[in-house]
Parts: structure tokens; C-alpha cells; sequence
């Protein structure tokens, strides 16, 4: 079978990225695949600089010339308004190749920010997406994206997954667990303010110095530029307990996760199902997180971890109190949340799920 791929590749390493690399190593073991990669170094959504346009009409003429001989494409969709537009020219580039055409959205937030907001942009992507042999999403929250573009039985949902490299097992998970003084909290996304890094360390600043001295966070992550990292360290200097470990690479992530009794996502974006927080689940963590609708898909409040009323420095601190408070409690979620993940957050059932989506429809389509 021969597959266009279009998606990010690493570099650089993201939650987006992650997923498309993983299911790439999977095809390439057995078909041929065709890649077109629009991955970029910035945080900036959408086309930020005639660079990028440059790149954006690159990647078009690239989708023009390998569609001809694919049997199956495959496209992880964009968000933003300008991503979305791209979207739409390779919908429209790949039209007579609809019919064997699979989108995959990993975020959950372009119904809002796009669906909502233009009815015109709705109106055009419901007209292609129709046509499509397949949309795919991570959680079942996100059905209602699509629930009126195509019928129920072309929406497939696939869960993210944990790399296998760092799970634990119980008896590490226990023993992390054992004569617990300090809790250990570990931040590892990217550095930007949505995602609740800022908030999450003014919240440990307001903290009674008794329940400071029972905590340590350590963050980690990309900053963009150096001026927003030079203003972090500068705020968590006079904390000792709170420690930024810059961009991390795999040894060093699992060391990071393998020794966190909690991990924090006080995220404000709406997030679509967050790699992280599986990774946190593999490695015997419990989670302190917000509500976002593609989180619930993953995560139950008082069963996987402590769930944040809103992602501001108040509301933390109060979920920051309440597991000093329930220390106890930590071993036991943990544990849930590492069976849950060997269960249903595996690569290979990852791999597995998609493997069968797009072999089965392609050989039905055949057929």
C-alpha cells in the first residue's frame, strides 16, 4: 500500500510530533510511505512570517505531485485559522483522491476556534470532509467536531499512548511511594503561558512555608525565547524547591517522571488529549490537572488525581494543600493510573488501531 503521509516530524519533539513519528515507524515497517513534513521550530499558531509561507508553498507543490500514486493519504489537521486554510488547499489539491483520504486531529479546540467563529470555513470544510473515507480523533469528546460533516460510522476514535520506555513497574512505583516526606511535582510541557507553568510555580510562592517545605517541582520544557526563561529563573530563584531542567532528552525525562509522585498540567488551552499525562500515568504518577474536555476523555477527578476548578495561581495552591494534606492517597492513585495505562495506553495498540483503519478501509475500498 502506498501511503502520503503528511504530518510534523520531529525535530523539534512535541506532544503533535511524538504521535506522528510513532505511527510513521510503524507504516514504514510495512508499506511504502511518502512523507510531507510541515513541522516548525516556533509556538506561534498559524503562518507567522514570509518564511513559513515559503514553506507552506513548498508542502502544497509536494502534496500535488505525490498524491497522484498514493492509495491511501493520511493528513493530521491544523487548528488555527491560516493552518486551516492549508488544510483546505490540500483537500483540494487531493480532491479526486478524497475517497480514500483519512484527517486525524489531535487538539481539540478547532471547533471553537473555527467551526464557531466562520460559518463560511465550516460551510467549505463540511463540503470536503464529507467526501472522506475517514476522520479520526483521540477521544470521544471530539465526536461532536465532526458529528455533522460525517456519519458515525466513518469517526474512529484512537487514545494516544505512553512510550514503552517509561513505564515502571509496581514494585518502582511502590518503593517511590515508601516513607514519602516531600512530594515531588513534575511540570514537562512546553514553556508557554497557556499551559500553566507561570501559574503553577506563583501558586508553590503563596504556599504557607510548611507546606513549601513538603513540596519540590521541577520543570521542564522549551521556552521559545530566552527573555521569558531568563524572567522564570529569575522568579523560582529564591525558591530552592522549585528547579527548571531546561529541554530534556529521553534518559533524563524518565529519571524526571520515574522520581515525580505527582504530575501538573494546569493547562488553559483546550487541550486535545495530552501525551504527557499518559506519560505521567506509566510512570506512577498522579495527576493535577483542568477539566478541558479532551483531559476528561483520560482522566477523573478524584480517581486519577486532583482536578484544578480553573488554571489560575488560587485554584492551584488549594489542590497544592489538598495533596500534602491526602499524601496518603498517592500511592493508590498512582497505581490506578499505571494499570489504566498498561491496559489502554499502549504504543502498540496505538499503532494497532490506526494499522487497522487504514488497512481494512483501503482493502475494502479495493475490493
Amino acid at each position: 500500500m502506498r501511503i502520503l503521509f503528511i504530518a510534523p516530524l520531529p525535530p523539534p519533539l512535541g506532544g503533535h510530533s511524538l504521535v506522528a513519528k510513532v505511527l510513521y515507524d510503524a507504516l514504514v515497517n510495512k508499506h511504502e510511505v511518502e512523507v510531507v513534513n510541515f513541522n516548525k521550530n516556533s509556538f506561534v499558531e498559524g503562518i507567522s512570517s514570509f518564511k513559513r509561507i515559503f514553506e507552506i508553498f513548498s508542502i502544497l507543490i509536494k502534496v500535488r505531485k505525490a498524491q497522484k500514486n498514493a492509495d491511501v493519504i493520511y493528513l493530521t489537521i491544523s487548528e488555527s485559522f491560516a493552518g486551516n486554510l492549508k488544510d483546505i488547499f490540500i483537500y483540494l489539491l487531493c480532491y479526486n483522491k478524497l475517497s480514500v483520504f483519512y484527517i486525524h486531529l489531535h487538539g481539540g479546540s478547532i471547533k471553537r476556534l473555527l467551526w464557531d467563529k466562520y460559518p463560511l470555513i465550516h460551510k467549505i470544510n463540511k463540503w470536503l470532509i464529507k467526501k472522506m473515507t475517514g476522520v479520526i480523533i483521540s477521544g470521544e469528546s471530539h465526536k461532536v467536531v465532526f458529528s455533522d460533516f460525517v456519519d458515525a460510522n466513518k469517526i474512529f476514535t484512537v487514545p494516544n499512548f505512553s512510550l514503552d520506555y517509561l513505564f515502571l513497574d509496581e514494585k518502582l512505583i511502590l518503593n517511590k511511594f515508601q516513607e514519602l516526606r516531600r512530594i515531588r511535582i513534575l511540570y514537562m510541557s512546553n514553556m508557554v503561558d497557556k499551559k500553566g507553568y507561570l501559574e503553577l510555580a506563583k501558586a508553590y510562592i503563596s504556599l504557607s512555608t510548611e507546606v513549601k517545605n513538603k513540596i519540590q517541582i521541577d520543570f521542564a520544557g522549551r521556552f521559545e525565547f530566552d527573555s521569558q526563561k531568563n524572567e522564570f529563573l529569575q522568579l523560582i530563584a529564591d525558591f530552592p524547591n522549585m528547579q527548571y531542567h531546561g529541554m530534556v532528552e529521553d534518559g533524563q525525562k524518565r529519571n524526571l517522571y520515574s522520581a515525580a509522585h505527582v504530575f501538573a498540567l494546569p493547562t488553559s488551552f483546550f487541550e486535545g488529549q495530552p501525551v504527557s499525562i499518559l506519560e505521567a500515568y506509566a510512570s506512577g504518577c498522579a495527576v493535577i490537572t483542568t477539566g478541558q474536555s479532551g483531559i476528561l476523555d483520560i482522566f477523573t477527578d478524584n480517581i486519577n488525581g486532583f482536578q484544578f476548578n480553573d488554571p489560575n495561581s488560587e485554584s492551584i495552591k488549594k489542590v497544592l494543600e489538598n495533596i500534602v494534606i491526602n499524601i496518603s492517597d498517592l500511592q493508590k492513585i498512582a497505581l490506578i493510573n499505571f494499570n489504566l495505562a498498561n491496559q489502554k495506553y499502549r504504543v502498540s495498540i496505538y499503532n494497532k488501531s490506526l494499522l487497522d483503519i487504514l488497512e481494512y478501509q483501503y482493502i475494502h475500498l479495493k475490493n
